[in-house]
């Protein structure tokens, strides 16, 4: 069919997954390693992998509506539909089992606005959300593990490492005690070099929502989670290049 999206035109790949055409050949080599290519029974797919792929890196990325995302890539709304739910969670970042000694890894939660009410409550941000914990290599600003969706309104002591947190274990910054007026100059200073460590988490959650999914999920059930495993994953592979 012509005029539609397809990954045979390395032109389409940036705009509509957010990775290079190499970056994404790389993809899809990997997922043909991992069976995503395996037939299946019933009526077979009406487009090859990387069609597929692009597919639901483009749903993520630009979060339309399957109405309108069906008919760019020449397929009916409900093979759209199935092709997200079936290559999604073959997307997912594999959490990382093994670090260099001296590794420094960051935790931090973000919010995605989630329309399925039945795993999202109201947030700080006033909108029905999902609380995701996240951990990032502090040198590389990789993701190296995702946790599993909390209800927005909930927070994790146990994960997130920011100063309303202290007797977690954690590395946290230095607070006033009761009376305190100010810091010693030591203290001080080591929030300032904190707030800078940190800082690269925050910038790899503004990277992660330019697939703007992670902006508003429509997604149902673990729907938000394969989103956000996948697009962890699409972030990597977008900074390895």
């Amino acid at each position: 069919m012509t005029g539609v999206i397809t990954a045979s035109e390395p032109s389409w790949i940036a705009p509509f997954s957010g990775l290079s055409p190499r970056a994404f050949g790389k993809l899809v080599t990997v997922l043909r390693r991992e069976g995503a290519v395996v037939v299946r029974k019933g009526r077979p797919w009406s487009l090859p992998l990387e069609d597929r792929a692009l597919l639901v890196a483009a749903y993520w990325r630009t979060n339309l509506t399957m109405r309108q995302l069906a008919p760019l890539f020449g397929v009916s709304k409900s093979a759209a539909d199935r092709i997200i739910d079936h290559l999604g969670p073959m997307l997912a970042l594999q959490p990382r089992q093994r670090f260099a000694k001296d590794a420094v890894l960051i935790v931090d939660g973000t919010l995605v606005p989630t329309r399925d009410h039945t795993i999202a409550e109201r947030s700080k941000n006033y909108r029905y959300s999902t609380n995701h914990q996240v951990v990032i290599d502090a040198d590389t600003r990789r993701v190296v593990v995702v946790g599993r969706p909390l209800a927005g309104n909930r927070n994790d002591c146990k994960a997130i490492a920011d100063g309303g947190y202290p007797g977690t274990g954690l590395v946290i910054p230095h607070r006033r005690k009761r009376g305190q007026t100010e810091l010693l100059a030591w203290k001080e200073e080591h929030n300032r070099s904190h707030k800078r460590v940190r800082a690269r988490v925050e910038h790899v959650f503004a990277r992660m929502k330019t697939w703007k999914s992670l902006r508003d999920c429509r997604l149902k059930r673990d729907g938000v989670h394969h989103a956000m495993l996948g697009i962890a994953r699409l972030h990597n592979l977008a900074l390895a290049e």
